[in-house]
C-alpha cells in the first residue's frame, strides 16, 4: 500500500468531479450557517422560547439520527447515492421554505419550528448516509486526508462568513426570511450533484435481512478497535459540547446583551480558527502523526468553552473574547474532525459504509439530543455560565478514549495498526 507519507496525494483541485461536488458542499454549508443562527433566533426573539424549549428545538434537529442504524442498511442496498443526496438537498429546502411562508401570514408558531427542525434533520441523515459510497467514488485512497481537509475547509469558511451574512440578513430582514437562503443553498448543492458523472458500482447480493445489516453496522463499530475509540471519542465529546451550543445564542443574546449581528460578527470572526484549522490538519498529520494530532484536537475543540462563562466588559470586549474562545475551539475541531474522519474512512469496508455510517451516526449524533437537553436543564437550574464550565471541561474526558486505544500511534491512514485485528472481524 501507499501510504500518505511516501507518496503525494493526487491534485483533486484539478478533478472536475470533485471539484463541482466540493462547490455543492460549500453553497450548502454557508446556507446551513444562516439557519443554524435564525433557527433559534426566530424561537428566542419572535416566539419568546424559554432555555428548555430552545434546548428541545436543538434536539429534535439531530433526534432523526436515530433512525441512522436503519437508513444506513437501507441505502447499502440502494446503487444510485448521487440521486438520494438529491432528494435530501430537495426535502430540505422544502420544508425551509415554509417559515418564510408562514411568516408571511403572520402564523409561524414554535410547533411548526418543531417540525421544520426534525424534518431538516430527517433530511440531513440521508445525505450523510449516502455521502459516505459518493465520497469514496470520487476520490481515491490515498486523497482521503486531502480531500477530506478540503471539504473542511469550505466548512471552515461558512463558519468564517455565515454567521456574519446571517446575522447582517436576520437584523435587515428578520429571521424567517433569511432562511430563504439555506432554502437556495440546497437547491444548488441538488443542481451541483446532478451535474456529477459517477459510475456507482451495484450493492452485492443481499446477505441478510434489513436488521441483519444493522447488526452487522453495529458488530463493525463495537468490536474494531479504531472505529470503537473513535465512537466513544466523539460521541463523550458531542455531549458536552451540545450542553453548550444548546444554549450559547440564548447566554450571547440574554446574558451578553448581543444583537445578532454582533453575535454573527463574534462566531464569524472566531470560525476563522476552524480555516486555519482545516488547512493545517494534513500538514500537522504529516509531522506528528494523525493519532497524535487527532488527540490534540479533541483537547483545543471543548476546552475553551469553559471560558465563555467569563465574558463581560463592554460591547467590543465581550465580542472579541467570544471570537477569541470560538477560534481556538475551531482550530480543534478541524484537527480532530479531519483527521479522524479520514481514519474512519480508510477502514471501513466499501460494502458496508451506509450501515456503518448509520451505526456510528446513531450513537454520535443521536447523543447531541441529550446533551442539549441536559444543557437546557442545567442552564435552568444552576444557571448559563456555570453550565457552560461543566460543558468546556468535561469535553475534554473524550481524549481519554483515543489514549487507550491504538489509534494514538497511528501515523497515516494505511498503516497496519489501523486493520481490525484477527479476533476482530469487519462484520
Amino acid at each position: 500500500m501507499t501510504t500518505v507519507g511516501t507518496a503525494p496525494p493526487p491534485a483533486l483541485h484539478r478533478d472536475r468531479r470533485f471539484r463541482t461536488f466540493w462547490i455543492g458542499e460549500t453553497i450548502s454549508q454557508f446556507g446551513d450557517r444562516i439557519s443554524e443562527l435564525a433557527l433559534p433566533l426566530i424561537a428566542v426573539s419572535l416566539l419568546a422560547a424559554t432555555p428548555a424549549q430552545v434546548s428541545v428545538l436543538t434536539a429534535l434537529i439531530w433526534l432523526p439520527n436515530l433512525l441512522g442504524l436503519f437508513l444506513g442498511a437501507w441505502v447499502d442496498q440502494r446503487t444510485h447515492k448521487r440521486r438520494l443526496l438529491i432528494i435530501a438537498d430537495l426535502i430540505r429546502a422544502a420544508v425551509l421554505l415554509s417559515l418564510p411562508v408562514a411568516y408571511l401570514f403572520d402564523a409561524v408558531t414554535l410547533t411548526q419550528l418543531y417540525l421544520v427542525a426534525l424534518l431538516t434533520g430527517a433530511g440531513a441523515v440521508l445525505f450523510a448516509m449516502a455521502r459516505q459510497a459518493f465520497f469514496v467514488a470520487l476520490v481515491p485512497r490515498s486523497a482521503y486526508v486531502d480531500a477530506t481537509s478540503k471539504l473542511s475547509m469550505s466548512r471552515a469558511v461558512s463558519f468564517v462568513a455565515g454567521p456574519a451574512v446571517g446575522g447582517g440578513l436576520v437584523q435587515a430582514l428578520t429571521a424567517p426570511v433569511a432562511v430563504i437562503v439555506d432554502a437556495v443553498s440546497f437547491l444548488g448543492s441538488a443542481l451541483m450533484l446532478g451535474r456529477i458523472p459517477v459510475t456507482e458500482a451495484p450493492p452485492p447480493p443481499r446477505r441478510s435481512s434489513t436488521l441483519g445489516l444493522v447488526r452487522e453496522g453495529l458488530v463493525l463499530v463495537l468490536r474494531h478497535p479504531v472505529l470503537r475509540a473513535a465512537l466513544g471519542c466523539t460521541s463523550t465529546v458531542n455531549f458536552f459540547t451540545f450542553i453548550a451550543s444548546a444554549l450559547l445564542v440564548l447566554y450571547a443574546s440574554r446574558e451578553l446583551d448581543l444583537s445578532a449581528g454582533a453575535i454573527g460578527i463574534a462566531f464569524g470572526a472566531g470560525a476563522i480558527g476552524g480555516l486555519a484549522g482545516a488547512a493545517l490538519a494534513p500538514r500537522v498529520s504529516r509531522a506528528i502523526g494523525l493519532g497524535r494530532t487527532a488527540m490534540i484536537g479533541v483537547v483545543l475543540f471543548p476546552a475553551p468553552l469553559a471560558l465563555t462563562a467569563l465574558v463581560a466588559g463592554p460591547t467590543w470586549a465581550k465580542v472579541g473574547m467570544l471570537a477569541a474562545i470560538e477560534l481556538v475551539s475551531s482550530v480543534g475541531v478541524m484537527l480532530m474532525d479531519v483527521n479522524l474522519n479520514a481514519l474512519i474512512t480508510a477502514v471501513t469496508p466499501d460494502d458496508a459504509r451506509g450501515r456503518r455510517a448509520g451505526a456510528y451516526s446513531a450513537v454520535n449524533y443521536g447523543i447531541r439530543p441529550l446533551g442539549a437537553l441536559v444543557g437546557g436543564a442545567l442552564g435552568t437550574t444552576i444557571g448559563l455560565r456555570p453550565t457552560l464550565v461543566v460543558a468546556g471541561l468535561g469535553g475534554v474526558l473524550a481524549v481519554l478514549w483515543l489514549f487507550a486505544s491504538p489509534v494514538r500511534h497511528i501515523t497515516t491512514i494505511d498503516e497496519p495498526a489501523t486493520a481490525p485485528r484477527q479476533d476482530e472481524p469487519a462484520t
